[in-house]
């Protein structure tokens, strides 16, 4: 056991250093000073150069040849340690901390951009990304596909080829729900203030609601809302719109998702391989389920309701229903984050097709934006008015995450499968949820996926949990379900 012991006692070293490095981009988006830019940006290279040394440490094989796990938990330390150790010894420690470096500055020069929207001012940047990831990649993948590489980065096992046959299934008919929806008369629309000393309050109450324990973390305001950190300290951001208070609630419960699969992992993981999500499609089936099967069901939806008048006074809106099928509203936008059901997972699918063109060569950074407002077009029926609202409104480019994209639908086709599943062994769920009470179906995920962290792949975590094999017919049922309900289609 001498040489496990060992490994595990120097991974969970490294594990620590990478919770402050973590902790470095949670300041980058809540707190430092804009001048602070350049210097951090050394201080990601530096901290990925530390990381990258360890990681690569040639100590860990001798560690890896004579270690001996004594039982499945052990198996699944030395399986993830070993997986990294490979992926990360066949890229160069230099150019490890050029992508801090450069993504760190990229970053800076998008969110400028965006609000100048000005796409030129930065693709010099994300070509400079572009190449040191696809360099990456290449090194990584050797003879096989490179983006198959970067994917592989977020969701374990999965391919584009298989995300392609799935997306390709499920695109008709989250075009012809769409367009049904379309064809009916609007839902109704808040009215009213909503300041935002009550909007974070009662975001506040959500995220309690939801589980999330602030004793081991914290809320806060960033641009774009995001999650960040394992085991005792994780941190959640949202944002608010004083006429859309729905995105600072739905922001911070999907981000409660999130958060509340990091804080449920079993504490005898705490940094190890095992004591984060497994998988970023895992990750997401948590964040989505938290937001929209529990939080925009018609049982919570009127809890939801009631508390909306107490802290804002008339809202506009008249009934629970009408309520519900506001929160639910069907309607043409741009951004993803902002998306309706129904549509958001056509904005994901514009994404991996543009990223896997860029990164094969197939499309030049110089041509994104028009083909971006292209497909758009084709897709959505509309044009794009601005960058912000097209091209430069998602941050993952500027900080080299591709591949990541294809994991918020498999997210979602999880959580149709998780759904599914979790009504079956709670068919009562509804009497809970309509007194704000989540605790049953949050037991249940926490039982059934969030405790086990890394210690299944991704797909078995899944299947486990739902006792089939994931696929995309739930989701869509539940989305044709709700949706015809509502609309009437």
């Amino acid at each position: 056991m001498t040489d496990y012991t060992d490994l595990m006692d120097f991974v969970r070293e490294t594990e620590a250093l990478a919770q402050v490095a973590g902790r470095l981009g949670w300041d980058q988006e809540t707190m430092m000073p804009d001048g602070a830019t350049e210097q951090r940006a050394e201080e990601h290279g530096a901290m990925a150069s530390v990381l990258h040394a360890r990681r690569i440490d040639a100590r860990i094989a001798g560690w890896l040849d004579k270690a001996v796990a004594e039982d499945a938990i052990g198996a699944a330390q030395v399986r993830h340690i070993r997986r990294s150790f490979e992926r990360t010894a066949k890229v160069p420690a230099q150019l490890a901390a050029a992508i801090a470096r450069e993504t760190s500055r990229a970053h800076r020069i998008w969110a400028q951009a965006r609000a100048e929207e000005d796409v030129a001012a930065f693709l010099p940047a994300l070509d400079k990304v572009l190449a040191l990831k696809r360099e990456e990649a290449q090194a990584i993948a050797g003879d096989a596909d490179p983006y198959d590489a970067m994917l592989d980065d977020y969701e374990p096992g999965a391919t584009a080829a298989q995300l392609s046959v799935m997306f390709g299934a499920m695109r008709p008919r989250l075009v012809g729900l769409r367009d049904a929806i379309r064809g009916q008369g609007p839902a109704p629309l808040l009215q009213g203030s909503f300041p935002e000393a009550g909007q974070m309050a009662l975001t506040r109450e959500l995220a309690l609601a939801f589980g999330y324990d602030l004793h081991n973390g914290r809320i806060d305001k960033a641009v774009h809302p995001f999650s960040s950190g394992s085991g005792l300290d994780v941190r959640i951001t949202t944002r608010t719109n004083p006429t859309d208070p729905f995105n600072c609630f739905y922001s911070t419960i999907h981000e409660v998702g999130h958060a509340c699969y990091e804080q449920n992992i079993d504490r005898a993981y705490l940094l190890t391989p095992l004591g984060s999500g497994v998988s970023m499609g895992v990750h997401e089936s948590q964040s989505r389920i938290y937001e929209n099967q529990l939080g925009r069901s018609r049982a919570f939806t009127g809890w939801l309701f009631g508390r909306m008048k107490d802290t804002f006074g008339d809202i506009g809106i008249a009934t629970e229903d009408d309520f519900f099928a506001c929160v639910n509203r069907v309607a043409d936008g741009y951004i993803r984050t902002e998306a309706d059901e129904v549509q958001y997972n056509l904005h994901v699918l514009l994404r991996f097709d543009l990223e896997q063109a860029m990164v094969s060569g197939d499309l030049a950074t110089r041509d994104l934006e028009a083909a971006w407002n292209d497909r758009f077009q084709r897709d959505f029926g509309f044009a794009v008015d601005r960058p912000s609202n097209g091209v430069l409104q998602d941050v993952h480019w500027s900080e080299g995450l591709f591949g990541y994209f294809p994991t918020y639908s498999l997210g979602n086709v999880y959580a149709g499968c998780l759904h599914a599943a979790l009504r079956a062994a709670v068919p009562d769920l509804d009497d809970d949820l309509a007194r704000g009470d989540t605790l049953r179906a949050t037991d249940w995920l926490r039982e059934n996926v969030q405790q086990h962290g890394g210690l299944y792949q991704p797909r078995e975590v899944i299947t486990r949990a739902a006792g089939v094999a994931p696929s995309e017919g739930p989701l869509l049922d539940y989305l044709e379900q709700k949706f015809g309900a509502i609309y009437g289609v």
